[in-house]
């Protein structure tokens, strides 16, 4: 039987201000909870979710991924169609204009862009999670929304959707689905937008690197409850519950976690395509999907990437590798935590660049050289590159789930690189499992707590350590130290 959940006025503390945080604290005030409050120690007001302005969190983004695809993950699938609707609800918001327009944004602007995922490979049969994902989308009613890109009929479709150009948008051919129920989530515009729908509702923000800093929970006698936390400026905040929501720190915050979810970092490469360039329209994303390339293969692959952005930016990431940097924390173990890339406010345009893994920019530039050359062609080269930080369970499932043997303590984590696209919808099943809400259904049960049973083989390999071969300080790194890094 679950424990009781807190009273409409009593005090929350949600740590932690990127997507489970924000959507949490919307939905906890649509349920009529009145004293809510986030801490964080990023900036957000000043940097506005940008990593290009220094922010160092997964959420902190130019774009993700939306899509429903999700193979014979039905529980996934169904949440993807839930959070679609609520994806294009935020539109409509914005396009409305009046206050629900965060400042410094107009009706113009979107939070997403439905441009479809095609999820695609150089394997000569459709791999099984691709018919799948087919199959289960057909099964759920969605029939006509995963359109094979060398079947005629689904070639046919995909034209009177507007979305030829998707279906194969690479020099080379490349076997694969595209969702044309998915797209792009504009990050740091989305997350702007829940932050001020959140401040809307009632919820109070501290976002600073010294007040909004959480260091340790506070007790009672007992230790056994939780009864608020306390910040780097000696500030303690009384909460009934804390939910702990904040990403690539929350292992090392809630210590329990060892064995079941672990910080790992992805690679990210950003070219920077002049506005002049006639690549500019070959990339736009009336043309080019988002993507991923041989996603589950392993180190080989692992790849996906996007449009170009307004402003230029053409994004692609590696995850085939999942690397991690563990740190002796104070209770004398390792745990993997993240690296701050930036040393400050204010740096020169040069200074953007850092060292990546060499595997990773190996793999990407093999792809773009078999698949993109027209970028090398015209001598695009690396604008900036990014150590991004994510939180993997061994399992890829979330976890979201009252803390064993903590009365009052939540997290909300293990986003395992696919939980943005949940922004809109997370927080209100957050709230059902605080309030004991229908926890019989699939999603809810797949993200208890829980640990690696005897025989299972996990989807990720977690806490190998700093002899680990996934370590950073034991893999080779590549500095790319100038803006015109060519790939």
């Amino acid at each position: 039987m679950s424990p009781p959940p807190p009273a409409k006025a009593d005090p929350i503390v949600i740590v932690g201000a990127g997507i489970f945080g924000l959507s949490t604290a919307i939905h906890l005030a649509l349920r009529g909870y009145s004293n809510v409050k986030v801490f964080d120690k990023q900036p957000y007001d000043k940097t506005l979710y940008s990593y290009l302005d220094g922010c160092d969190a997964a959420s902190a983004d130019i774009n993700k991924i939306i899509r429903s695809a999700y193979g014979s993950q039905t529980e996934y699938q169904d949440l993807s169609t839930e959070a679609l609707q609520a994806w294009d609800a935020w539109n409509t918001e914005l396009r409305r204009g009046g206050t629900a327009v965060p400042p410094g944004m107009t009706p113009q602007d979107a939070v997403w862009v439905n441009n479809g995922l095609l999820s695609c490979s150089d394997a000569e049969v459709l791999p099984e999670f691709e018919r799948a994902t087919v199959d289960g989308m057909e099964a759920a009613g969605h029939r006509g929304t995963q359109l094979i890109n060398d079947n005629p009929d689904h070639l046919r479709l995909a034209a009177t959707k507007g979305m030829a150009p998707a279906m194969n948008p690479f020099s080379k051919k490349a076997l694969g689905v595209l969702d044309t129920t998915g797209g792009i989530a504009v990050a740091d515009k989305a997350c702007r937008f829940a932050l001020h729908k959140a401040r809307s509702l009632g919820v109070s923000f501290v976002l600073d690197p010294v007040a909004g800093q959480m260091t340790s929970t506070t007790m009672d006698e007992s230790g056994r409850v939780i009864t608020g936390i306390t910040t780097a400026d000696g500030r303690t905040h009384p909460a009934t519950m804390t939910i702990i929501a904040c990403g690539g720190w929350t292992p090392a915050l809630v210590p329990s976690l060892d064995g079941l979810a672990e910080t790992t970092a992805g690679s990210v490469v950003i070219l920077r395509i002049p506005e002049a360039s006639p690549l500019r329209r070959r990339f736009d994303p009336s043309r080019f999907p988002s993507w991923t390339f041989k996603i589950r293969d392993g180190a080989a692959g692992g790849l996906y990437g996007f449009p170009v952005d307004d402003r230029g930016h053409l994004k692609i990431g590696y995850r085939g590798t999942k690397y991690t940097n563990p740190r002796v924390q104070a209770d004398g173990r390792e745990r993997s935590v993240p690296v701050t890339r930036w040393s400050g406010e204010g740096e020169r345009e040069g200074d953007r660049l850092r060292e990546i893994p060499a595997q990773a920019l190996e793999v990407i530039r093999g792809f773009l050289d078999e698949y993109l050359p027209e970028l090398g062609a015209e001598g695009i080269g690396v604008w900036l590159t990014r150590v991004c930080w994510y939180t993997d369970s061994f399992d890829n499932h979330f976890v979201i789930d009252r803390v064993p043997g903590k009365e009052g303590l939540m997290v909300a984590t293990a986003g395992s690189g696919h939980a943005f696209k949940y922004l809109p919808n997370i927080g209100g099943w957050v709230v059902d499992i605080m309030e004991g809400v229908s926890l019989d259904r699939p999603a809810v049960k797949a993200w208890r707590w829980r640990s690696l049973a005897e025989g299972q083989t996990p989807a990720n390999k977690l806490m190998e350590g700093a002899a680990g071969p996934r370590a950073l300080n034991n893999v080779p790194l590549v500095a790319a130290d100038a803006p015109k890094t060519k790939l």
